[in-house]
């Protein structure tokens, strides 16, 4: 079994490497991202790159306290038409976000960078379309009723491994990307690394 270091608080990321045998010590970066976002919008950042950048400042961060150990940085976002959507404050705004989403593709993507000693030394992205079915507003709101404010702040505003998939006509792209992982990649890199 192979040691990380998981720069992320986030249980997904955390079950997602446990399920495939990639033992980790969870160090979250705590870094404030708003800052790093606007900062990053200012200077018109794709919400791609700073997807990127976000996963690279974590795991830069965290592995500059872990001499020679490989630390996982990871980040997500929801791009609706080149606006960034990051993860809700509050019950308002993920219900504002639902109602931005209600019945269009939007492309999720999810970054992970691999640091060992502060620097980046492998870092990955990857993407998926997810296509929201038309819901009214108390659909929306019976929908948010159901999810924990642990799940609503961990996940942004849909759990596409619970009650989230309901919320979709189409979704295309790997579920542990759309989770915030993409694993198969990570194990990958990991494995020709050793």
């Amino acid at each position: 079994m192979f040691k990380i270091i998981l720069a992320s608080k986030s249980k997904v990321r955390y079950e997602i490497l446990k399920k495939n045998n990639i033992s980790c010590l969870v160090k979250p970066s705590n870094i404030d991202e708003d800052p790093i976002k606007k900062s990053l919008l200012n200077e018109d950042a794709s919400p791609e790159i700073i997807s990127k950048n976000l996963a690279e400042l974590k795991a830069n961060k965290v592995s500059q306290n872990f001499k020679d150990l490989m630390v996982l940085g990871a980040d997500s976002v929801i791009d609706l038409g080149g606006e960034l959507i990051s993860k809700p404050e509050n019950r308002d705004e993920a219900l504002n976000i639902l109602r931005k989403l209600n019945g269009k593709t939007h492309e999720l993507i999810s970054s992970v960078c691999i640091s060992i000693n502060g620097s980046m030394i492998w870092n990955y992205t990857d993407k998926a379309n997810l296509s929201m079915k038309n819901f009214s507003d108390l659909d929306l709101k019976n929908y948010l009723s159901k999810i924990s404010d642990e799940a609503l702040y961990s996940y942004n505003v849909y759990q596409i491994e619970g009650e989230g998939r309901k919320l979709f006509k189409t979704i295309d792209g790997d579920e542990d990307t759309i989770m915030g992982l993409p694993i198969k990649k990570i194990k990958k890199y990991i494995e020709s690394y050793k």
